[in-house]
């Protein structure tokens, strides 16, 4: 998540970048004409539809995006699901309730807390370099992994290039290592703690430090220290060459430019995302994720704490935001804030987050969005689901 305009069909977050036209073999077939199918589902059917489910029926509506989904938790626990649009534009079928999706750049809170969790071990150090975890790997045009840290990496500040707008225009598996070596042929933005620029390159060197420490798989570290342990049962990380999505789940659709017909691509290798975004899961799961990060069930409160020290993210994820490590904090018009960080992913844009009292929303669209007055109204519906 981001907020910058967005040309970039790989980006997980709001980068500026140039415009790609790669879609896999699965996108070869172009759905012609979209249809909105039932607007109000099973889940949230009333005489009139509430407020959550009207910003999704705008959404499919005037945002052009084949379905949306959602879920809202209360502060009592109780929680609901929407839906609207068609799920599959070939056949018709209506959108799973709370169905998988690609989740893009919320896959960082997910490494973010796993860092944190090894911080609190000691097994880690947040203001410890690059170059402790991973010598003589980080090296560029004013790059220098031994003036790099940790802190840096989890909270945008490193001035490292983003791979993601600079990959080649094949869709296939990438190594970790070689997405790093692709952002490591370009110059640094700025001096490592001078500025803040989002970067999907920060989170795969997060990864590979997680790597180094545990001696595991970034995978199955999220899987035991996070999945299992809150019971995120539509929640994984997919394995090498895995282009599905395993549950129940909408497609998702791209389309470049603005007009042309929308083309299919939910199944694709999602490994240039790796650390920066591969994660596939529901809303609700996510909803129980941010509310316990946030209840300091995933890490101690001294982790905690440095997760939400935060810094001026500009104009990326809209007014008023700011960036933790892993974790955005974002002024709700009905006061305090919402805490999350939100994801794009070819085929998916969800946006979303949680309070301190307990309230959890998530929103997802089918359609990677391009335009800043379509990502305004999908944070304005987390909006009307979180102030409600």
């Amino acid at each position: 998540m981001g907020g910058q305009k967005r040309r970039v069909f790989r980006s997980t977050g709001r980068q500026r970048g140039t415009r790609r036209q790669i879609l896999p073999a699965a996108a070869a077939v172009t759905i012609g004409v979209m249809t909105l199918g039932a607007l109000v589902p099973p889940a949230a059917s009333a005489a009139r539809p509430d407020a959550v489910q009207q910003s999704l029926n705008a959404l499919v509506r005037d945002g052009g995006t084949p379905s949306a989904l959602a879920s809202v938790k209360g502060p009592g626990g109780r929680n609901r699901t929407y839906t609207a649009g068609t799920g599959d534009l070939a056949t018709g079928a209506p959108v799973p309730v709370d169905g998988q999706v690609r989740i893009g750049s919320n896959t960082k809170t997910f490494v973010a807390v796993v860092v944190l969790q090894l911080v609190a071990e000691r097994r880690l150090g947040l203001d410890a370099t690059v170059e402790t975890y991973l010598p003589g790997l980080v090296r560029g045009e004013g790059i220098d992994g031994r003036h790099i840290t940790v802190r840096q990496l989890l909270q945008h500040t490193s001035g490292l290039p983003d791979y993601s707008n600079r990959l080649g225009d094949d869709v296939r598996y990438y190594d970790p290592r070689e997405l790093l070596a692709t952002a490591l042929r370009h110059p640094a933005e700025f001096v490592p703690g001078k500025s803040w620029k989002y970067s999907n390159t920060n989170y795969v060197l997060a990864g590979l430090i997680v790597q180094k420490v545990t001696g595991r798989p970034l995978a199955d570290e999220i899987d035991r220290r996070i999945i299992k342990r809150m019971g995120l049962r539509h929640t994984y990380f997919p394995a090498p060459g895995d282009a599905r999505i395993r549950e129940p789940h909408p497609h998702g659709y791209y389309q470049e430019p603005a007009g042309t017909p929308l083309r299919d691509i939910t199944e694709m290798d999602p490994s240039w995302g790796w650390a920066a975004g591969q994660m596939i899961s529901t809303n609700s799961d996510l909803d129980r994720f941010f509310t316990a990060l946030l209840a300091g069930r995933l890490v101690p409160a001294a982790q905690l704490v440095q997760m939400r020290s935060t810094v001026p993210a500009g104009a990326t994820f809209g007014p008023g935001a700011r960036y933790g490590l892993g974790l955005v904090s974002r002024p709700l018009p009905c006061g305090g804030l919402a805490w999350g960080h939100g994801g794009s992913f070819p085929g998916y844009e969800t946006r979303g987050g949680a309070t301190d009292d307990g309230r959890a929303a998530h929103v997802a669209v089918t359609l990677q969005f391009t335009g800043e007055a379509a990502r305004r109204s999908l944070e304005r519906a987390v909006d009307t689901a979180l102030c409600r």
